[in-house]
């Protein structure tokens, strides 16, 4: 490199964070660290490094097989766990980037929040919390800090990812204060902005997403959805003062969708930059640590949007979610890990070498519990198939 072009490393990164994020922002040269010492890397920030070991993990990769809302084997359209967590990433750093917040933590976290998830989605989880009741139960966020922290293996030095702690903080977004770690007390009273970002980015992606899910699947059609639900009827308005008379006159069903679709998620983000940014406006943080301790949630949309939102929310649960199809699904989960948790506590040599000697250190349930939340879908159903032919 020339004097004229001197190398973005760390320390250049480190000192644009200082000159242009906010003050309630997080600063990666006031990060408190790993839990297991490493040298600063020369180019990357700390989080840019968490980023970079959630991609390259395997709990990442598999998600591409793990349900979001269909089976895997449903469609190659729709969403896939994977496909999710992308869209929830591009939300949620442009979210953060218009904020003046830490768009790489922002990034990292929404890469890494459903790392924890099981096969078959919501199902899966619920499906294993009951199998699961005696012996601690099964909570996805709880799970997830067991992925990065225990399951992954990376290194000969350390278990884990050896992550931040302050991404593994925040990958506990919605754990009860029963349930809180000892690690991570005193419980604060809110999470850091970047993680309030992320949370919001994921609900907002998922609505987006399911709609156009549902839509494809049709479980509910564009004319409900005019009738009952205010945000697509205005995304609709905007479609049409941008394209006078597309929706009308085009036959593409897909594309009027997608136009539809896009101009709700743009209203829903510029809605919450703009409340967002208007409430930390009002306030005088003077750092991260302020945004954790004030009493209420800051990263939210306004009172209209919001109502909206929750209109459409309840919109997907009454058609989509609790849809007779989607039901089914449910029974297929339970079924399917009922029957290989109890063929893997009954034979454990069964499963992967790793995690019979995992048995030794985290107890047959809780290992068996381990090995089922990280399989995909296709795998959990091969595994079915191969275990109840005998």
């Amino acid at each position: 490199m020339s004097p004229r072009h001197p190398l973005f490393d760390r320390r250049a990164k480190q000192a644009r964070e200082e000159r242009d994020l906010a003050p309630y922002a997080l600063h990666s040269a006031r990060s408190r660290g790993r839990g297991f010492h490493e040298e600063d890397d020369d180019l990357r920030t700390c989080w840019e490094r968490d980023r970079d070991r959630i991609v390259h993990c395997t709990g990442f990769r598999r998600l591409m097989y793990k349900t979001q809302v269909f089976v895997n084997s449903e469609g190659d359209h729709y969403r896939t766990r994977l496909s999710h967590s992308l869209e929830v990433a591009q939300v949620a750093r442009s979210v953060g980037n218009a904020l003046a917040l830490n768009e790489p933590f922002c990034e990292a976290l929404a890469l890494c929040h459903d790392i924890g998830h099981p096969p078959f989605g919501h199902r899966g989880e619920a499906a294993l919390d009951e199998l699961m009741r005696e012996f601690g139960g099964f909570r996805h966020n709880f799970q997830v800090l067991r992925v990065v922290d225990r399951l992954e293996r990376r290194s000969p030095e350390y278990p884990g990812l050896n992550l931040t702690r302050e991404l593994r903080e925040s990958l506990l977004k919605h754990e009860k204060d029963a349930d809180w770690p000892a690690e991570f007390r005193p419980r604060p009273a809110r999470p850091y902005l970047e993680a309030q970002v992320v949370d919001l980015a994921d609900s907002t992606a998922y609505l987006m997403h399911d709609l156009e899910d549902g839509l494809a699947a049709r479980m509910f059609s564009q004319q409900q959805l005019i009738d009952e639900v205010a945000l697509w009827r205005g995304a609709s308005e905007s479609v049409e003062l941008r394209h006078p008379g597309f929706l009308d006159a085009s036959g593409d069903t897909n594309l009027r969708v997608k136009r539809t679709t896009n101009e709700l998620l743009k209203i829903a983000i510029n809605d919450l930059i703009g409340a967002t940014s208007a409430r930390l406006a009002a306030l005088d943080l003077r750092d991260a640590q302020a945004a954790r301790e004030h009493d209420s949630r800051l990263v939210d949309h306004s009172e209209p949007i919001a109502g909206e939102v929750a209109e459409l929310t309840e919109f997907l649960y009454r058609r989509f979610y609790r849809h007779p199809h989607l039901l089914e699904l449910t029974l297929h989960a339970q079924q399917v890990l009922a029957a290989l948790f109890a063929a893997y506590v009954a034979a454990p040599k069964e499963m992967a070498p790793w995690y019979q000697q995992w048995i030794d250190r985290a107890g047959l349930h809780r290992a068996v519990c381990d090995y089922l939340a990280g399989m995909t879908d296709r795998f959990a159903e091969q595994e079915y198939a191969r275990l109840t032919r005998r």
